[in-house]
């Protein structure tokens, strides 16, 4: 198994984009046939097989407090001997194999102590948003009770009344910090920092993540010994990082893109990971810390980018930057052009969800040959393809339908193993022979993939199908709006209206002549059928803490107003055959 990774390492490293290409599509249709061992411990194996042993004392993780500026740093030798400690610690309290840990803490060096004794010692990683509601959390706990809980002081309050409520305890609970009740988290440091590592089963479920809830109740995917990290190879191929990168992935640890970006990826190479903590984003002094700390590879996604191309950059040196990536929600293609601008690198596109890894995107030797809004091609990993409404491939380019993975060629390595205790939801999404992913999107005749919008997501108005992401993308184009959030409103006539939720660059100001302003704009940019027939001005639409925009949030709140109205119909200036 550690050849695989050293394997993919040489491939990241090859200077010529051509022969990297090659390579990788020759990797991965090797993995794509190869037999799993019985058992797997990626910690054990290569994170400690591998870059523990060839360079301990080479900086693993670079921690800062952006309001404080102090700082910390960890080499590959610091983390493990931490992760043995915590795995002591835990030992001696009758925590092993099969059992739980949720993480309910911000961005902090321990997230990564603790994810990397989870997976030596074969327990379960439930990584946890500390944005939470108390709700949200007692759903959590109901459905899979925990059995260590590790906490920051500011999710104590909401944790123990989370416990009350359900009447679940955790038998261990860990507290960054002291509060009563609770194990201070300074006790793991005095247990011994030598561990064996759990010989785990390869199907042995080792993560579990709850999704977003974007389009509905969150879901618990359950990612094995192998399927995470074996499977964040396509991922690593995708975003390219070698041992030399200093990578910088601005992302909360408790979703799956924390593990994706800042975990396995620059992990499985040997790199080193960069993190900032802060209360809120400013991209002026975000963007100052990646330039001091001389970050060569980062990861952010849209709402970030978007304000990154907004900010001062004149006087910040990125001189250092040589890869530049975003996931979660497709990118407008007028971010990813400002942005080349600024650093010379190209925003790459790339895409995946909590049941899987990178699945499509714009690997490192397309830099050069993306296509603005496009997010790239399928991953050799993963067999993607398109379905139609009856379940029929999808051939032919420019034809909208749903993103699926055919099984029946073979398995993909990084696909999850079930959404546990949910076999009703596995059966809805593994019809022979697809897994579907709930999204939409088109190809075109050149290969490159385009995504149309969550398939919950898709407004249906009179005889139209129309993906939100395309009308967002046109509204970002004007001048004066930060953000946009496009849902289908209720009509009587047509089933559904294209309704956009706008919000304005500081300055602007939400007024009729600018309603009128932005009607005219995605006029020029979209289709009739296309633009939008009810702009609101609003401060805020609802997000997950990943920055996906919360569109279920916005269709079940549509009565409730959030700002002024302005309906198409009502301007005599836009020609009424246009309506």
């Amino acid at each position: 198994m550690r050849e695989l990774y050293e394997q993919i390492i040489r491939i990241n490293q090859m200077p010529d984009d051509a022969e990297k290409q090659a390579r990788a599509k020759v990797f991965f249709d090797s993995l794509n046939s190869m037999a799993m061992p019985d058992s797997f411990n990626w910690v054990n194996q290569v994170f400690e097989g591998i870059h523990v042993a060839r360079t301990p004392d080479k900086t693993a993780l670079v921690y800062q407090d952006l309001a404080t500026l102090e700082s910390s740093r960890f080499s590959y030798l610091d983390l493990s001997c931490r992760a043995n400690r915590l795995i002591n610690f835990l030992a001696d309290r009758g925590i092993g194999t099969k059992d739980n840990m949720y993480m309910m803490v911000p961005l902090c060096p321990e997230i990564w102590f603790a994810s990397l004794a989870c997976i030596k010692a074969g327990i379960v990683s439930v990584p946890t948003a500390t944005t939470m509601t108390a709700r949200e959390l007692e759903f959590r706990f109901e459905t899979y009770k925990p059995d260590v809980v590790l906490a920051d002081m500011t999710s104590v309050e909401i944790i123990e009344n989370s416990i009350r409520e359900t009447g679940i305890t955790p038998r261990v609970k860990l507290v960054l910090g002291q509060a009563p009740g609770w194990i201070s988290y300074e006790e793991v440091e005095s247990a011994s920092d030598k561990a064996d590592a759990e010989d785990t089963a390869s199907e042995d479920i080792l993560f579990c993540f709850f999704t977003s809830g974007t389009t509905g109740l969150p879901k618990r995917v359950g990612h094995t010994a192998v399927s995470y990290p074996v499977g964040h190879l396509s991922t690593t191929a995708m975003m390219g990082l070698t041992p030399d990168d200093i990578h910088h992935n601005l992302s909360a640890p408790g979703w799956g893109k924390w593990a994706w970006s800042s975990f396995f990826v620059p992990f499985n190479v040997g790199a080193t990971v960069t993190a900032f903590r802060f209360d809120s984003l400013n991209a002026k002094t975000y963007l100052d810390a990646i330039a001091r700390q001389k970050v060569t590879t980062l990861c952010a996604p849209p709402t970030a980018w978007r304000m990154f191309v907004n900010a001062d950059l004149d006087d910040i040196d990125l001189s250092c930057l040589r890869q530049s990536m975003s996931a979660g929600e497709p990118l407008n293609p007028d971010v990813i052009t400002r942005w080349h601008g600024f650093t010379n690198t190209r925003i790459r596109d790339f895409y995946g969800q909590t049941e899987s890894t990178a699945m499509i995107g714009n690997p490192p030797w397309m830099a050069e040959n993306m296509r603005a809004g496009s997010f790239g091609v399928p991953s050799p990993m993963y067999d993607v393809a398109l379905a139609d409404d009856e379940g029929n491939e999808i051939t032919e380019p420019d034809q909208v339908g749903h993103i699926v993975v055919k099984t029946d060629n073979w398995l993909p390595k990084g696909l999850f193993k079930a959404y546990i205790g949910n076999p009703e939801k596995m059966s809805s999404v593994f019809v022979d022979p697809y897994y579907y992913t709930g999204d939409r999107a088109c190809f075109d005749a050149h290969g490159y993939w385009w995504f149309v919008g969550r398939a919950d997501d898709v407004i249906k108005s009179s005889d139209y199908r129309i993906g939100p992401f395309e009308v967002e993308s046109a509204l970002i184009e004007h001048p004066a709006v930060a953000e946009a959030a496009v849902v289908g409103a209720p009509d009587p006539t047509r089933y559904q209206l294209v309704k956009a939720y706008v919000i304005l660059n500081p300055g602007e100001t939400g007024n009729r002549e600018l309603a009128l302003a932005l009607f005219k704009h995605t006029m020029n940019i979209l289709a009739k059928f296309k633009i939008p027939r009810i702009i609101e001005f609003v401060d805020e639409v609802p997000k997950t803490i990943s920055g996906k925009i919360r569109r279920i949030e916005l269709r079940d709140n549509e009565a409730d107003r959030m700002g002024e109205e302005y309906f198409y119909w009502d301007f005599p200036e836009l020609s009424s055959k246009n309506k």
